[in-house]
């Protein structure tokens, strides 16, 4: 799995929890922009930030690094 694959499967866990971006910045303890930057850029959180978005979001970590395919 490539780097390009696991954000996009990190974009797609984002769009399909269906909260908002600036709450999930809040829950996560960044700022606004760098959620976006997640959705739009080829950025990816530090892993305590992925901790924490996988545990908001509902989603495996294992899914996210394509360690599984759910």
């Amino acid at each position: 799995m490539d780097l390009q694959s696991i954000q996009l499967r990190l974009r797609e866990c984002i769009k399909n929890s269906g909260i908002p971006q600036n709450v999930i910045a809040k829950e996560i303890s960044v700022s606004p922009q760098t959620v976006s930057k997640y959705m739009k850029k080829d950025i990816f959180p530090a892993l305590d930030t992925l901790a924490k978005l996988c545990k908001l979001l509902d989603c495996s970590a294992d899914y996210i690094l394509g360690l599984s395919d759910c």
